[in-house]
């Protein structure tokens, strides 16, 4: 992949960054995340974006064993992953590493990581690991089959 352009579901990742942006611009660093939450599911019905909150994802063995539940902030357009956080802190690879672990429970392509607690709002925009299940098995220090 070259271009921006040319990931995945882009337009969708752009409204999503953009309205993101407007919150920041608006509310500023320095709210707990559930204002920023409520901030951006209110900008998305307001550009009629197709979003579910806090959706429930199921985590499963590889035999459907189901052994847990993960709850990111939205989906997007069933497509896009997002995740918020509100840290005064530069985001770290324990915030990336949560947003990955998501891609196991779905079918999303893309994710973004957004944190409202700076005084710049920073942002990634990230993929799942070629292998999802390779990936969680050295997360854990499993050894692969």
């Amino acid at each position: 992949m070259g271009l921006v352009e040319d990931a995945p579901h882009h337009d969708v990742t752009y409204k999503v960054i953009g309205r993101a942006m407007a919150v920041h611009n608006d509310l500023g660093p320095g709210h707990r995340e559930v204002v920023y939450h409520r901030a951006l599911a209110a900008e998305f019905q307001d550009v009629n974006a197709v979003f579910a909150e806090e959706p429930c994802i199921s985590v499963k063995m590889e035999d459907g064993t189901a052994v847990g539940l993960y709850y990111p902030d939205f989906i997007v357009e069933d497509v896009a992953i997002v995740e918020i956080k509100a840290h005064s802190h530069p985001l770290t690879n324990d915030e990336i590493a949560q947003v990955i672990d998501y891609f196991a429970g779905t079918g999303c392509k893309v994710a973004l990581l957004i944190n409202f607690g700076r005084p710049r709002m920073e942002w990634h925009r990230l993929f799942p690991p070629k292998k999802i299940s390779e990936h969680r098995r050295k997360k854990w220090g499993k050894p692969l089959k």
